[in-house]
């Protein structure tokens, strides 16, 4: 990813280099080390730069948590600071390219897109986990009327296929870079036909971390429409005779099972445990009641929440575990004297949302966005809340 080496320089001289910036906003120093962070509204949107000074020379580079999608705007910035800044630069890799990047597809979609967002069929299949997505391009060719959603949280794999889709001309695809279980809240109630889980991974050490769960069938069931159903496929005993249990705790249920069915589309995953006759089981379970409509009202603002003087020695910096979620204050950076900048991870302990916190005198928001507006995202966020003004 785009970034510079440069001769080691003097930083307390940024404050008035921003002072006098076209794109910098503020400047921000940790606590606990020598790296600091610059704010940058650029091309219509905010992000980090890091700067990290080493023995011989210093480091600026993209921040992973607010880094934007279109990479040339990052690129951009890092020659602005060079020039602005007055910087030696030792090395880089901040030529501007003219290719389009596979994630900026109109058919990529961002978890955040979801929260109002107008679909282009009435019908909806979702995938989840499609890898190489040879069953997800195929079910997609073979059903032009259906709108298909895959989620892929492997970003190689979801850049593939955003390629066949612009290479094989199929415009009835979606693409979500994001976690199915957290994804599920997103939809509206009673939209989908199908849910396919095709090989999930078996975490036999790790079953917690399960794509299937008595949740993740509850938002299921709740998706589907009435007669729609989830199939799960796998190669492992364990994860078989683990969903089984799963799905026959749902009170009022319809499930199908089959053995090693062949498909009209196989995987190179699947082709070579078939070459093995290894066995494969299909789960198929049916929703069989319309669900209500989802009503979540999540407000992300932080109301009264101010910053108060040594609001950063008082914070806890270990992670604080609460019921079906967590916060984790990681790092802190001062702006100026009455304003702080709180790198944070919350929510989801398989998939944990990672936002900065900007505080000062004034107020408390997100940098650069809110959260993604599920139910442990907002039962956290109301503890960061509890936290941050219980100081």
């Amino acid at each position: 990813m785009p970034h510079l080496k440069v001769t080691s320089f003097d930083t307390s001289t940024i404050d008035e280099k921003i002072a006098k910036s076209t794109i910098f906003t503020f400047r921000a120093t940790s606590l606990t080390s020598n790296d600091e962070i610059i704010g940058v509204e650029h091309g219509g949107e905010e992000f980090l730069l890091q700067i990290k000074p080493t023995e011989n020379d210093t480091l600026v580079k993209y921040d992973k948590v607010t880094r934007p999608l279109k990479v040339n705007l990052l690129k951009e910035a890092l020659d602005i600071i060079s020039k602005e800044f007055d910087l030696e630069i030792l090395s880089s890799n901040i030529a501007i390219s003219n290719t389009k990047a596979a994630l900026s597809s109109e058919y990529f979609k961002k978890i955040e897109d979801f929260e109002d967002i107008t679909y282009p069929k009435e019908k909806i299949s979702v995938e989840v986990g499609f890898g190489s997505g040879r069953h997800l391009l195929y079910q997609a060719q073979k059903n032009p009327d259906t709108l298909f959603i895959g989620l892929e949280i492997h970003t190689p794999s979801a850049q593939q296929v955003l390629k066949q889709i612009e290479l094989q001309g199929i415009d009835n695809i979606w693409v979500v870079n994001y976690d199915a279980r957290l994804f599920l809240e997103m939809l509206p109630s009673n939209v989908c036909e199908q849910i396919f889980v095709h090989f999930p991974v078996p975490w036999d050490k790790k079953p917690h971390r399960r794509v299937i769960s008595p949740s993740f069938l509850d938002e299921s069931m709740r998706v589907l429409r009435k007669e729609g159903r989830l199939e799960l496929r796998t190669d492992s005993d364990n994860y078989f005779w683990y969903s089984l249990e799963t799905f026959f705790a749902v009170p009022k249920t319809e499930v199908e099972i089959r053995k090693n069915e062949a498909l009209e589309v196989t995987s190179k995953y699947e082709a070579r445990w078939i070459k093995q006759e290894k066995d494969i089981y299909d789960v198929y379970i049916k929703c069989r009641e319309i669900s209500e409509p989802k009503k979540l009202n999540v407000d992300f603002n932080f109301n009264t929440v101010k910053y108060q003087q040594g609001l950063e020695n008082e914070l806890v910096k270990k992670p604080q575990v609460f019921d079906g979620y967590f916060v984790h204050f990681e790092r802190m950076y001062k702006i100026a004297e009455e304003s702080l900048l709180i790198k944070c991870a919350f929510g989801s302990f398989d998939r944990p949302e990672h936002k900065y916190i900007l505080l000062d005198k004034k107020g408390c928001r997100y940098f650069v966005s809110s959260p993604v507006k599920t139910t442990v995202n907002y039962e956290a966020h109301k503890k960061i809340m509890e936290l941050i003004d219980n100081v």
